[in-house]
């Protein structure tokens, strides 16, 4: 519990250390969607995830993977269709609803809702993909081939949201720290809004 008072700590960091670290958020994100390297392991749930425990204002929290997504997808292919992109967007945007449940800081809720991250994006994005186009027959056998054809692309997603999400949950624990240390050193909060600023 110790870290969840640490990751709850950051949300009094000042609007311009919580714009400076959305920032961070976004370029990583993006940096890491267009470095791909095929095995399909990105940051996007876990800068998402990130977000979401970091910004007490879910539309902030929320522009993190939107922005980055919308960025990043200047570099690649289209989606093919507005209404996939809305399911990707959607699947990819999803995961900041569960930054009060990784704010426990917690072992088990980050890895859960990282791995609970990349299931739903497979499942609804393929999901989609199946419904969306003529590539399988719209049938239960066509929709089970959609699934296991997705599943070389699936198979490093889940260790790669894991991963991020672990090592961003942490660093931002780490920068908790870091402030909380400063602001009783100092007997006031050097990175956080006095009263006048809330």
């Amino acid at each position: 519990m110790k870290n969840a008072s640490k990751l709850s700590g950051l949300r009094s960091c000042s609007a311009a250390s919580l714009c400076g670290l959305w920032c961070v958020l976004v370029a990583l994100a993006v940096l890491g969607r267009l470095w791909q390297p095929g095995w399909n392991i990105t940051p996007m749930a876990g800068t998402a995830l990130a977000a979401g425990v970091l910004f007490a204002n879910p539309l902030v929290a929320a522009s993190v993977p939107l922005v980055a997504l919308a960025a990043s997808n200047l570099a690649l292919p289209g989606y093919g269709s507005v209404l996939m992109a809305v399911v990707v967007y959607a699947a990819t945007l999803w995961p900041v609803f569960l930054g009060s449940t990784v704010r426990s800081g917690r072992l088990v809720a980050i890895i859960g809702s990282a791995l609970a991250c990349s299931l739903v994006f497979y499942l609804s994005t393929n999901l989609a993909h199946w419904w969306l186009t003529i590539d399988y027959p719209h049938t239960f056998a066509g929709l089970l081939t959609c699934y296991t054809a997705a599943l070389p692309f699936y198979q490093w997603m889940p260790f790669g949201d894991v991963a991020w999400s672990l090592a961003l949950v942490g660093g931002l624990s780490v920068v908790g720290r870091m402030v909380q240390s400063a602001s009783q050193r100092t007997g006031s909060t050097p990175f956080a809004c006095g009263s006048e600023c809330r």
